[in-house]
């Protein structure tokens, strides 16, 4: 979250230590659902600000899509045509099978929601501030970047999760399903025969595989809503950690200023990297996932 070295922006929240500074622009703007909150509690700056950057991504699509010719193509529509053909590429080299009817465009809404909600991250916090302050009063709160909230990029995460289990399940019944998660990577007792020692052996040893199976399948599948969530949440918050780091060190003076408006800037040059980077990896993730799910061991 890129900070604004102003000196109204020094002002604005003179009252604050460095760790209160902190603490406030990294607060959401939480109201639990019931009375004894805990784990039911709404963040609102982030639903909000997801759903918004939802609406506004799609719609930019939609207009674009109306508006494509088959001619020479203007500037927005050859954007859209190279955003799309490179999703598009990316998707056929790890999956398949029939990937226009579901995995591209889930992967095309992927990137693009995830990018929108990352590049909230240039916001000045300071002005996100004021202008939340303006409207809902000098202690108002609002975290401006969805996926800097573990509740944001583990909702995504796990949404994929499930279209995995579904995608698995369609692809391979669920019968295949269940022999696939008790019978790979060892195989199935099928595989043994009893007609020599060794497969007797085998037949006897296949129950502790089956376990030694499932426990193997279960690892995995905890794993990959975790790993894929907390990678993009852990490169987010980060980020507003060195941008509020970077602020306050422009508000110690002259000096201060001068070197945090650079270093600020140099950050904000190479968070665009990360922004994309983020929201590339995001979306090979949930490919790569889909597609495992239409494989079979």
């Amino acid at each position: 979250m890129a900070t604004e070295h102003a000196d109204n922006a020094q002002h604005a929240e003179h009252a604050l230590t460095p760790s209160g500074y902190i603490e406030h622009h990294l607060s959401f703007n939480a109201h639990p659902i019931n009375e004894s909150a805990g784990f039911w509690t709404l963040h609102v700056d982030t639903f909000v600000m997801s759903v918004a950057l939802g609406l506004i991504v799609m719609g930019l699509i939609w207009l674009a899509a109306r508006k494509a010719t088959s001619g020479v193509p203007g500037k927005g529509q050859a954007f859209v045509e190279l955003v799309f053909s490179f999703i598009d590429d990316q998707v056929r080299n790890i999956f398949h099978g029939n990937r226009h009817s579901f995995i591209a465009p889930t992967a095309l809404t992927v990137f693009l929601w995830v990018f929108a909600m990352n590049s909230m991250d240039f916001l000045p916090v300071d002005w996100v501030a004021g202008i939340v302050s303006f409207f809902g009063g000098e202690h108002a709160k609002w975290r401006a970047v969805p996926t800097s909230d573990i509740n944001t990029t583990f909702a995504l995460a796990l949404t994929v999760w499930i279209l995995m289990i579904f995608f698995a399940i369609k692809a391979k019944g669920l019968g295949g399903f269940v022999h696939e998660l008790f019978c790979a990577p060892f195989g199935s007792a099928k595989l043994f025969k009893p007609k020599s020692f060794m497969g007797l052996v085998g037949l006897i040893l296949s129950p502790l595989l089956f376990v030694a199976n499932f426990l193997f399948n279960m690892i995995e599948y905890v794993s990959k809503p975790l790993s894929h969530s907390l990678r993009l949440f852990g490169n987010m918050y980060a980020g507003e950690v060195i941008f509020l780091l970077l602020g306050l060190w422009a508000a110690t003076g002259v000096t201060g200023t001068i070197a945090g408006a650079i270093l600020g800037a140099g950050w904000s040059i190479f968070h665009i990297l990360i922004v994309a980077l983020q929201a590339f990896i995001f979306m090979m993730l949930t490919v790569v996932y889909l597609a495992m799910a239409h494989e079979s061991h």
